[in-house]
């Protein structure tokens, strides 16, 4: 399958900042050749050009850039949307959603991680990094789906049940680590305060038997963050150092409470921070220090965290929160640019999901493209392409999906397999059949 996306403007993400004219032409999964035009010569008409393709699709002057990569999601949350809002993480979490998520199915898990591809793909998201239960089912309902996962274990527990949640964990990597093109896998724990030390420990040495990253929810909130000294005498962060969890990299969800000592470890360790500024915001968690994780040098990239806590996947409120919350909370304009935000979107995040091909339109690269219209009102003028993109860009921007040269959403149409209208019923009957078991 050939494809050839002409008359665009091209923000590839490996030029810096420039955006230019021209077109990329897509072969079965990947970028067969990007061509840059002469600026003048945009617009003219198509001529022949001695290449036969299967489709060929103008942009009329719209952007075409790598696809956004969602590095902290639990999509399949999707059912939770709305359910429990205004509570405290604690309180949300043991008094609503962990009691809800206890009756879940393997085949619940599959409708509803349909749910929130369908959300992502109308968001430009190709990637999402996935921590929830039933792996295989997240996996396979996103094959189905044509769409490009990355899975995080999320195992829970204390040291009476600590040998099952290691066999389900390497067994669940054994399965899943390159299970399939579109499909990895990444060893993963929920967090310090739901795993004992004897858990965690055992998690560090399955990494070093295995020479791989970990990830983790990790300091969301001063309450976390004063417990676990308390339990310790350290920070999760330190913790986690001590017990050789961060040998092999990996990430922490969050980061919003850490110090001095901690931000050095990351560093050192090669660690990367995922911040979720809406999540953060609505749970009333707090803001990560982005500003000084970016001028120490570590990487940051940007996630959405569940939409039972958001409560939407939407990227670019994530990118504008991410970029203007540390304005005011360092009361500096300057604190972090549009453009250092989208590289957290799109390379540091491909980065860090270890799909370094997937991370800039280039030839030999993946096809995961966004396309986005520029000929609408919250686009115009054009002083600045990417500010635009990052202060004023909306999901109504999006035109096209592109995950492995697969085009998956185009102009509100998605071009799956699956009805849209079925996926929605499906998860209304989920959360109504899960009330109904609750009120039992």
């Amino acid at each position: 399958m050939r494809i050839r996306l002409y008359h665009a403007r091209l923000l590839t993400m490996d030029k810096g900042e420039s955006v230019t004219f021209g077109e990329v032409w897509v072969k079965d999964s990947t970028i067969e050749k990007v061509i840059t035009y002469d600026t003048d010569s945009f617009g003219d008409d198509d001529k022949d050009i001695g290449e036969t393709f299967d489709e060929q699709i103008d942009c009329v002057g719209n952007l075409l850039l790598p696809g956004f990569k969602n590095c902290h999601a639990h999509g399949p949350m999707a059912f939770l949307r709305s359910y429990s809002d205004n509570l405290p993480l604690s309180r949300w979490l043991n008094e609503k959603i962990f009691p809800a998520e206890a009756k879940l199915t393997g085949e619940d898990v599959y409708r509803l991680m349909q749910l929130a591809v369908l959300e992502y793909l109308r968001s430009g998201i190709t990637t999402s990094f996935e921590m929830y239960f039933h792996p295989e089912m997240i996996a396979k309902a996103c094959i189905g789906l044509g769409y490009r996962v990355v899975i995080s274990g999320t195992v829970f527990g204390n040291d009476d049940n600590k040998s099952t949640a290691i066999e389900t964990l390497k067994n669940d990597y054994d399965m899943l680590h390159n299970y399939h093109e579109l499909v990895d896998y990444r060893l993963g724990f929920h967090s310090e305060y739901s795993c004992s030390k004897g858990l965690i420990s055992d998690i560090a040495d399955l990494a070093h038997e295995l020479k791989a990253p970990v990830y983790m929810h990790n300091s969301e909130t001063e309450k976390e963050v004063k417990e676990c000294i308390e339990r310790y005498g350290m920070t999760p962060v330190s913790l986690m150092n001590s017990l050789g969890i961060f040998d092999y990299g990996g990430a922490g969800h969050h980061m919003i409470y850490t110090n001095d000592e901690d931000k050095s470890i990351i560093k050192d360790k090669g660690v990367y921070v995922v911040t979720n500024p809406a999540s953060n915001l609505k749970l009333a968690s707090g803001i990560a220090p982005v500003k000084e994780y970016v001028d120490m040098g570590i990487p940051v990239a940007i996630g959405t965290d569940g939409p039972a806590s958001n409560n939407s996947l939407n990227f670019f409120k994530e990118m504008y929160l991410t970029t203007t919350l540390q304005k005011i909370k360092y009361n500096d304009a300057d604190a972090i640019s549009a453009w250092d935000t989208l590289k957290m979107a799109t390379v540091n995040g491909a980065h860090l999901l270890g799909i370094n091909d997937c991370d800039a339109l280039c030839e030999g690269k993946q096809a995961d493209i966004i396309m986005l219209d520029l000929l609408k009102p919250n686009m115009q003028p054009m002083n600045n392409l990417i500010n635009n993109l990052v202060y004023s860009g909306s999901n109504n921007n999006v035109l096209m999906t592109m995950v492995a040269g697969h085009i998956l959403y185009v102009d509100g149409k998605y071009h799956i397999n699956v009805d849209p209208i079925e996926i929605y019923e499906r998860a209304n009957y989920i959360i109504r059949r899960i009330e109904m078991q609750l009120s039992m």
